[in-house]
Order: structure tokens, then sequence, then C-alpha cells
């Protein structure tokens, strides 16, 4: 065992986005760190498309310049399609954002995508454990956690201890669920199933690697998103009992049956050929009631999970880590790992949520269209552009009145702060 592994400052439940990110933060700030990640990296992962505002945690973390090197699709647009097939003009993201920064962005493929953001934070000075399962939080006598406790692939038995015990373990959210802190949200129950096709018809140019949203009839949608090596990501979202209905369970099946739905996605998907595995999750939306205790806090997907339709995943859980490094990194200096210290932290990333959660709410509601705010109200779109790009931390509440005149949105939920001591 060696020494950071014996005693490090701060561990880390996973080894993604939001834990990869943290790591970073925290190894930059000269902490010994170890990250504890079950599966070996590079590994399968959903979620390839990344929105504008991610640009901030990127640059934050160094990654601009792998990603401009890398061979990702680059992503300038997203655009939305209607059953009958017929398409909306692009978005494109210059049309608001400088071109330089966060006016392009790309559609990445996960398991390298993520291998270059924890070696990254390898380079930086964190160490990393991989195929390690964390069993159970250890926490002394008032209730506190001070460490986990874990097992490798070859069976040895680690006791570990920290300063700090980070959870960025994603929607398995170890710590809020074994805490009762994890709850569904009321509305945001969908299902998805996707798969991927190969040599399918995609655009040509600056329009190849953009992001269609494309709608089922007042059911839900599907998203066809262009990646390298001649690959499309392409799912499809709707409630549970739509998806299964007629007693359907398979998830093939499922799929090929909702893709007489929409004119544009078979027409494009009919050159293709599917790869061959089909993939099934449900029970998006899920929050932890809490954002920290003594000893513990949450990060990305274990914090908050959010419907995808926005593609906001990636850039929550890279902002995340990125704002939860730098608060660790002022509590240990400061001697103090209360609760409270990441007040800060929880109430920016609940507005973040809660934000794009009402933007999300509003997109379900069959009697609501963006375009309708946008031609009685011009100078929304501004604001809806900088929300769905991900530019979350700042004052809606006049967009929000103005969406509200044509749909019912939800309250903010009133999770992400500290658990008190």
């Amino acid at each position: 065992m060696t020494f950071s592994e014996s005693h490090p400052e701060v561990i880390i439940i996973g080894g993604g986005p939001a834990g990869a990110s943290t790591a970073s933060i925290l190894a930059e700030h000269g902490h010994r760190v170890l990250v504890l990640e079950r599966e070996k990296f590079p590994r399968y992962h959903v979620g390839e498309s990344l929105i504008p505002f991610t640009f901030g945690p990127l640059e934050r973390l160094g990654m601009i310049p792998k990603l401009r090197a890398s061979h990702f699709v680059k992503k300038f647009s997203v655009n939305f399609v209607q059953p009958d097939g017929h398409r909306s003009q692009p978005f494109y993201f210059y049309t608001r954002y400088d071109k330089e920064t966060i006016a392009q962005t790309w559609q990445v493929k996960r398991s390298e995508f993520d291998q270059m953001l924890l070696n990254s934070a390898r380079e930086k000075g964190a160490q990393v454990m991989e195929e390690t399962k964390v069993t159970s939080l250890l926490r002394n006598d008032s209730g506190h956690v001070i460490g986990v406790e874990a097992e490798t692939k070859e069976g040895r038995k680690l006791t570990l201890m920290a300063k700090m015990v980070v959870d960025a373990t994603g929607k398995e959210a170890f710590a809020s669920n074994r805490l009762g802190w994890r709850v569904g949200d009321p509305f945001l129950n969908k299902v998805a199933v996707w798969t991927y096709y190969k040599g399918s018809k995609r655009a040509e140019g600056i329009d190849e690697g953009g992001t269609t949203i494309a709608f089922i009839p007042n059911k839900g949608w599907f998203w066809h998103i262009p990646m390298h090596d001649d690959l499309v990501s392409v799912g499809v979202v709707a409630e549970g009992k739509y998806l299964s209905r007629d007693g359907v369970r398979d998830p093939q099946t499922m799929f090929e049956r909702e893709l007489r739905e929409n004119r544009w996605i078979q027409e494009h998907l009919s050159s293709g050929s599917c790869t061959g595995e089909f993939w099934i999750t449900s029970e998006y939306s899920k929050h932890s009631k809490f954002g920290s205790a003594q000893g513990l806090l949450l990060v990305g997907d274990a914090f908050a999970f959010l419907d995808p339709v926005f593609s906001s995943g990636v850039m929550l859980a890279l902002k995340s880590g990125v704002l939860a490094g730098d608060a660790i990194h002022s509590a240990l200096a400061a001697a103090d790992l209360s609760p409270e210290r990441f007040a800060d932290y929880g109430k920016q990333m609940r507005m973040g949520v809660e934000n794009m959660r009402k933007l999300v709410y509003a997109f379900y509601n069959p009697d609501f269209s963006f375009k309708d705010v946008v031609m009685k109200h011009p100078e929304a779109g501004a604001e809806l552009t900088d929300c769905l790009s991900g530019d979350l931390n700042k004052d809606y509440s006049s967009l929000w009145a103005r969406i509200s005149e044509f749909v019912k949105l939800p309250e903010d939920l009133p999770y992400g702060m500290p658990l008190a001591a």
C-alpha cells in the first residue's frame, strides 16, 4: 500500500467526469487525492453530446487543447425535427457566442473522453485505483464520515481513512441511497432505449456534428448524435408505460417500433446498420435531499441527475467537480469540513439544476412550444438560448414569467443544501 493510498486527504468514489474533475482541481492545489473506481477504464458510458458552457470547466481543467487535437466530431448546432420529418433551421451557437470559445463544442465517445479526464487527474498528481469497489462509508461515533471500506478485484479488503469523502458515483448515488437522501422527480420518470448505427445518413460540413432532437407525437423524442468513426448514437425517450405498451419488454422491439413515429429518424437510419446492442434505463431524474454532511460531499449525478433532453449532464458534472475541488481546498485550508462550508457550492449546483429543470418540464408539456414564447416575447430568445446552452447560474425570473404565460412551471425542489451537523 502506497503512502498516498494509506494517507489521502480526500477519497473520491468514482472516476467519471465529476470525480476526475474534482480530483484534478484538488491535485492542482497540492492535496493528496485517491480516486476509487470500480471499473477498468476505458469503459462504456452514454451521454456523448457536450453543450457550449461545458467550455468553462474544461478550460479550467486544461482540457481544451486536448479536445481540439482529438478526433471528436465538432458540434456547432442543435436542431429539432417534427414527426413528419420537417426539420427546423439549425440553431448555430456562433449566432450568440464567440466562435473561438463556446460557439463550438464536441460530440464525444465517452469511453475515450472519460479516460482523458481521468488520465489528466493522474498527470496532476491524483492517485487512481481502478477495479476497486467501495462497499461502505466509515463513520465515527458522532456520525461523521471519516473514510470508506473497499475491495479490490483480487478480493483484498481495504479500510481507508480521509478528511473528506466525495461521492462521484453517478446515478448509482452510493452515499445518498444508503443515507436515505435520494428522491425521484414527481414528473420526470422517463425511460430511454438506445443503440448505435454505423454508416447512416448525416449532414456535411458545419452541420455534420449537429445534435438532432426528433419528436414522437405527444409521447417523447429521439436523440441523434453523430460521432467519429462513422457512428451515430440514437435513442428514444418516453414514458415507460408507452414504450412497453402491449406487453413489450424487449428494448430492441421498443426502439424499432418507435422508428415509425418519426420520418426523419427512419430515413436517416435506413442506409446504416445497427451495431447490435440495445441499452435501456429508466427513472431518469433523481435528486439528493442534501449536498453534504460532515466529511462527505456529493458531486455530479450523485448530487442530482436530470432528464438528458438538453444534454446538461456532463456540463453539470464537470462544473460540480471544479466547484467542489475549490470548496474542499478552502475547507481543508480552514480546517473546517462542516456542511456549512459547502453551502455556496450546494446553492450554485441546485440553482443550475432547477433552471434547467424548468425548461425540461416545459419541453414535455404537449401544449408548449419555445417558438411561441419567442414569437410573443422576442427579448426572451437570448435568455432561452443562454439557459439551454448551460449558462445556468443567473437570474432567469423574467424568462420564467414569460414561459408561465403558456405553461405551469414547477416550484424549485427544496434539496441540495448541506445537512446541518
